[in-house]
């Protein structure tokens, strides 16, 4: 099934976890939009879109001619937010799916 979320927020995301994760760290540059778009095989228009959310979030900062950098305290927005995000929206979810199931704590730790 695929991800009903427009594409700008799938790129929004994928940064979001890159950010959150380290692989840009606080002060480091973004990549540019052209070759982000490469990467991802998305048009540059939408990732322009998912960048200014970064920076209408204050997330990011942008020097003209420079780049975009990741502004300090992003991460751990971004992780606080993420945080949030799953406990009121999906938790709720998985843990009707868990009890529907009949799983345990067992059954959910146990190596795959």
């Amino acid at each position: 099934m695929s991800d009903p979320k427009p594409v700008y927020l799938r790129l929004r995301d994928k940064i979001a976890a890159a950010i959150i994760e380290g692989r840009y760290a606080e002060g480091a540059a973004l990549p540019s939009v052209r070759a982000f778009a490469a990467e991802q095989g998305a048009n540059p228009l939408t990732v322009a879109k998912a960048y200014q959310q970064f920076q209408a979030d204050g997330l990011i900062r942008v020097q003209r001619g420079v780049g975009m950098f990741v502004r300090e305290g992003a991460a751990d927005r971004l992780r606080a937010a993420e945080r949030d995000a799953f406990l009121t929206e999906e938790w709720p979810e998985l843990r009707r799916k868990i009890a529907r199931l009949g799983l345990s704590l067992k059954d959910l730790l146990a190596d795959a």
